[in-house]
Parts: structure tokens; C-alpha cells; sequence
């Protein structure tokens, strides 16, 4: 195809993409790279609101207009600084709408944005630095500032450190620092030296420009930085409104990581093209709270945090009254008997109905405006596994909560259910404009121009990671059946061959397990062992509570996970998950982890999976006394 013949296009939600997302050019809106939507978006909608964030304990709200007017200082001011394009800018700093403003401002004048976990330690900050030879640093606060004074010495390439919040800092006077009103100070004198030269950058933007560098969580070994074009956010962008389209009145909830590419792509990029609001949560511990604050039509996160709600529900059922404890139950029958109606025939008879309009009307609909659900569209979940009895689950509290996949490398997407295509325990269908293929050993390759330009600097990872006819490996192995859904069964490297010679992928045992409101989460053990066994983690809310329930006697974490009841009870819910599966892979014998873990332990990714490796070394002893006998 002519790259300058715009390809046959669709309108959805009043949002013009590609009806082929896989021709050439990627147009949204006509528009080929992230920061020329950008402007469009921001010239067209200038007074609407484009974000709302809490400043004392009340929501405001801040225009296009504001958006556009902060990126562009930002965008001047390092261009004053001197950033040349195609260099890095690290973004150190919770999620906040000044994350969208460097994001945007970065871009425009030809910079590469590079997110870093807030949970990283200093010496990881030194590594992401230099490895991606980052020019600049945005910190957020105090915290943050510390880790880099902690390794200054070993960046010596960084030019400048952005602080975006001046508390406690009022007394620092260091050459290498400056706050954000410096910065915009700086910008707006650039912007009247030079009125056109920001737009002139955006137009120098092309859709073969890396436009993120995005490192990966690092499940194992040392993060590799993946290079994302504005093609294959472009894709990306198209992708989602072909098969989740978002309205313009939607309201979002921003609370994931913005580092990571899932909720880059949900809570910046594509709220770009559907011109809708993002509300940004206070903190990862206040998400319950602003979910019922918000109340977002469309709401995707973590299995993670689908499980703590569903725990939840069934601590407040718990502490019900008899006869509320008996509605629920009928509600839930009635929702379920709903949800089988749906996704094995696809239409719900009568009966089946009218007996869940009954029991909506007395029951779901308290619960999902309780919750925070009363508006949601559609749910989505995504970076790890989730259990298909979890899904099910919110389907019937009338939340369509949908499963998609992507990765990193495939610019967050790759495939998704939709709340009208949907099969339970598959990750979808490949998005349109993808291909996906099964491999002889059975791992899942994608091709399609979402895929990453490759990792940066390191030619042999990308070669390791892209077949000989260009095809990419996901590491994932699964299957795809007759009607275009995958299905993913495992890990490659998470494969468990027993000494008996059984090959057994883990994942479908471990998010069965997870299923239960008492177990946060568990690692499945086995490899060339003579049988399987399992570390788990409980959940400490639900335990804790069974306990007090039952005056079983504890001091701490660790206590709750020695108490003998304790121990029964996960013995009798791995028993439970032990009917389900072939006798090869029954769980044999287990053991608690007795330390909480949060997302600053190596153990766990900051999008809360555990690192399998780790967990194994860190616990060697808990596994060896399973051996022993």
C-alpha cells in the first residue's frame, strides 16, 4: 500500500480509525502519531474536562485546555534545557495528572517518556538511568528525591532533576535540581521567544518514532527497556475502540501504575481518542473508596484487585443478618442462572429473567452502587491470570467483567473478550489487524504492527524475541480453537516436569486456588520432584476474620499462618481445588508464606505477580521440608 493513501476507515463513538487496523498508516482522527491527537484533541475540546483530581479531600477538575497549556511548558522548558529528540526522560512518581502533562509535553518536542516504579529502590533508579542514557528526571516528592541524591554520583549523564512537590524542600539549593514551577516558568519564556516552535515539533513527529521506552517488571533478570512507536500505540488505539470503545461522557478511574503499559494505554492513550475523563485515585490503598466517589462506567484493573473486592462482598455478607445472608444467596442464584443463560446460549429465557430483575432490584443493584459498579459498562482484567469462576462471578452482580492479554511488546494489547464476544477461561480473540499463531512447542506468536520495535541497545534479547519470518514470541503457551478464542495454559519457562516425566504448566491450579477468598496467592512447586506442592500466600483480611470469628488465638501474621485451624482451613480449600484435576497434578503438601508482601519485596512485580524465581530461592527451606520425608 501507498504509505500516503489513508486506508478505508470507520467511524465508532464518533472516533475515526481504521476498519483494518493492520494497513498502513495507523490514523486516528486522520491523525498518525500519540501527540498529534494530542493537539487535535486539546484545540477541539479546549474549557471540557479532561481530568479530575482530589487536592484537600475535593474532586476538581482540569480542562484540555489545562492539558495542553501544562505539556506545552513542560514540552518548551526541556527544549530550553537542552533535550534533543529521541532522547529519554524518566518519570519517577505516583499517578497524578502531571504524569499525562510530562507524558504529552516529553513527546511533543520529540523526547522519549520512560516510566520508573515508585517502588524501585535507588540502586535500581541508577540502573534504568543509565541504561537508558535518561537526560532528565522527574521525582515527585521528598521520597523520591532521596533515592536519586543516593546513587548522584553513579548518573553522571542525567542533566537535570524535576521535582514536582516542594515539601520539605524549601531549604534545597543543588545545581542538578529544579521544581516544576521552574520549569513552566522556563517554558512559558521559550513559548514567547519561539509562539510556533511547539506545534512545530508535534509536526515533525512521525509514526516510525519511538515514542515510549517502557522496562520491563523483570520476572526474571534484569529489566529490558521496550522501544513503542506511535505506530504501535497508533495500532494499539485503534484496536481498542474497534473492540472496547469508550463514549465521551465515560468517566475512568486512573490507579494502576503508569509505568506500566496497560494502564498507560487505558488511562492516557485511549482516553485521547474517545475524549472522555480520567479521574485520577489518590493512592493504590484508596481505590475502594474512589471507586464509590467516581463511580466509572468503564473500570479495568489487576486480578489482583478483583479478588480483594470479591473478598470483600463476602466479609459484609458474613456480618449480615440471617435474612440478608439468605437474600444475597438468592440474588447470587439468580445472577448465576442468568450468566449460564448467557454464555452457553446467548439469550436468557423469560423466566430466567424476571426472577433476576426481582432480585437486582432487591439486592445487585445496592451492591454495585455500594461498590462503586452502579454505572459500569464494562470491566476489564488483564496482566495476570484470573480465575474463570471470579468472572463469572461479577457477571452475575451484573458487572460484564471481560479478560483480554497483552504485553509489553505487543503495546499492552494483543487480545480481548467483549461483553457481547465473550468465552470464560480465554483471553479472547486477537484483536483486529493481529494474527496469532500456535508454535510446535505449543507457544502462542502474534504478528501484527502493534509489535515493539525491539529492546533498547540490545539487539540480542530482540532477536531472541522475534522468530526467523518475524513472528513474536510471547513466551506463553495455549491454544486457539475453532472459533478464534485463546486460550493460554502456561508459561514456557513456568513448565513443571516432574521425575515421573509429566509436563504440567502451573497457572490454571494456582488461579484455581486463588479463587478462594482465603488465599492471596500460591506457587505451585514441582519441577523434577516426585510430586506437586504449593507455597501460599493467605489473605489476611479473610483469615484474620476467620479467626476472630472462631477466637482462635494470634499475635501477628506469622502466628495466624502457624495457628492449626488456620492450617486446616487452606487444607480443606487445596483439597476442594484438588477434586478438579488429574491425579499428576494434585497438590500433595503445602506451606504458608508468613510475611506480607507489598510490591517493594522482590518477590512480587509492582503490578502485584509474584516472581516465581525469587519466591523459590527466597523460601528454599519451606520447599525442602515439603521434600523431606
Amino acid at each position: 500500500m501507498n504509505m500516503h493513501t489513508a486506508p478505508a476507515s470507520v467511524t465508532i463513538n464518533g472516533v475515526t480509525v481504521n476498519a483494518d487496523p493492520s494497513q498502513r498508516p495507523v490514523l486516528v482522527d486522520g491523525n498518525d502519531t500519540i501527540v498529534k491527537l494530542f493537539q487535535a484533541r486539546c484545540k477541539a475540546l479546549g474549557g471540557r474536562t479532561a481530568h479530575r483530581e482530589k487536592d484537600f479531600g475535593i474532586w476538581k477538575a482540569y480542562s484540555w485546555a489545562d492539558y495542553w497549556d501544562y505539556a506545552r511548558k513542560i514540552g518548551m522548558g526541556l527544549r530550553h534545557l537542552g533535550i534533543k529528540r529521541g532522547e529519554v526522560v524518566s518519570i519517577l512518581s505516583e499517578d497524578r495528572k502531571e504524569w499525562a502533562y510530562f507524558d504529552m509535553g516529553i513527546q511533543s518536542v520529540g523526547g522519549i517518556a520512560s516510566g520508573v516504579y515508585t517502588t524501585d529502590s535507588a540502586a535500581q533508579l541508577a540502573y534504568l538511568i543509565n541504561d537508558s542514557d535518561s537526560r532528565f528526571l522527574i521525582v515527585e516528592n521528598e521520597e523520591q528525591l532521596d533515592k536519586f541524591l543516593e546513587i548522584e554520583g553513579q548518573v553522571p549523564g542525567l542533566a537535570k532533576v524535576i521535582i514536582l512537590e516542594d515539601e520539605g524542600l524549601h531549604a534545597l539549593d543543588h545545581e542538578r535540581c529544579l521544581f516544576i514551577d521552574d520549569l513552566y516558568a522556563l517554558g512559558e519564556k521559550a513559548q514567547a521567544a519561539e509562539p510556533k516552535a511547539f506545534e512545530e515539533e508535534i509536526a515533525k513527529s512521525r509514526a516510525e518514532d519511538t515514542a515510549l521506552l517502557i522496562y520491563t517488571s523483570g520476572t526474571t533478570g534484569m529489566p529490558k527497556g521496550a522501544m513503542l512507536s506511535n505506530e504501535n500505540i497508533m495500532m494499539a488505539i485503534t484496536a481498542g475502540a474497534h473492540g472496547l470503545p469508550a463514549m465521551e461522557s465515560d468517566e475512568q478511574l486512573c490507579f494502576l501504575p503508569l509505568c506500566h503499559i496497560l494502564e498507560r494505554d487505558v488511562s492516557i492513550y485511549f482516553p485521547l481518542a474517545a475524549k472522555c475523563t480520567v479521574n485520577f485515585a489518590e493512592s493504590p490503598e484508596t481505590i475502594f473508596a474512589n471507586l464509590q466517589e467516581v463511580s466509572p462506567m468503564t473500570f479495568t484493573a489487576v486480578p489482583r484487585v478483583w479478588e480483594k473486592i470479591y473478598s470483600r462482598v463476602l466479609i459484609m455478607v458474613q456480618e449480615a443478618t440471617w435474612i440478608g445472608r439468605l437474600a444475597f444467596g438468592a440474588a447470587i442464584k439468580a445472577g448465576q442462572a442468568r450468566t449460564k443463560a448467557i454464555m452457553e446460549k446467548g439469550s436468557v429465557p423469560a423466566g430466567t429473567a424476571l426472577n433476576y430483575w426481582v432480585w437486582d432490584h432487591l439486592v445487585l443493584k445496592n451492591l454495585r452502587r455500594m461498590l462503586g459498579f452502579d454505572r459500569m459498562r464494562r470491566g476489564g482484567t488483564g496482566a495476570a491470570p484470573i480465575s474463570p469462576e471470579l468472572l463469572k462471578w461479577y457477571w452475575s452482580i451484573g458487572v460484564p467483567l471481560v479478560e483480554g492479554y497483552g504485553m509489553t511488546e505487543t503495546a499492552g494489547i494483543a487480545t480481548i473478550n467483549t461483553p457481547t464476544e465473550n468465552r470464560v477461561g480465554t483471553i479472547g480473540k486477537v484483536i483486529p489487524g493481529v494474527e496469532a499463531r500456535i508454535a510446535e512447542n505449543g507457544e502462542i506468536q502474534t504478528k501484527g504492527l502493534n509489535n515493539f520495535q525491539g529492546y533498547w541497545r540490545n539487539n540480542e534479547k530482540t532477536a531472541e524475541t522475534f522468530t526467523s519470518d518475524g513472528w513474536l514470541k510471547t513466551g506463553d503457551v495455549g491454544r486457539i480453537d475453532g472459533d478464534g478464542y485463546v486460550t493460554i495454559t502456561g508459561r514456557l519457562k513456568d513448565i513443571i516436569i516432574t521425575a515421573g516425566g509429566k509436563n504440567i504448566t502451573p497457572a490454571e491450579i494456582e488461579s484455581r486456588l486463588k479463587f478462594s477468598h482465603y488465599i492471596s496467592d500460591a506457587v505451585i512447586i514441582g519441577d523434577k520432584r516426585k510430586y506437586l506442592s504449593c507455597l501460599i500466600m493467605i489473605d489476611q483480611e479473610n483469615v484474620e476474620k476467620f479467626a476472630q470469628d472462631r477466637k482462635v488465638p494470634f499475635s501477628d501474621f506469622a502466628s495466624l499462618c502457624r495457628a492449626p485451624e488456620v492450617l486446616e482451613l487452606i487444607q480443606a480449600e487445596v483439597d476442594q481445588v484438588n477434586k478438579e484435576f488429574a491425579r499428576v497434578e494434585q497438590i500433595k503438601d503445602f506451606r504458608l508464606i508468613d510475611v506480607l508482601l507489598t510490591a517493594e519485596d522482590e518477590e512480587l512485580t509492582a503490578t502485584m505477580k509474584l516472581k516465581r524465581a525469587t519466591v523459590e530461592k527466597r523460601h528454599k527451606a519451606l520447599i525442602d521440608d515439603m521434600y523431606r520425608s
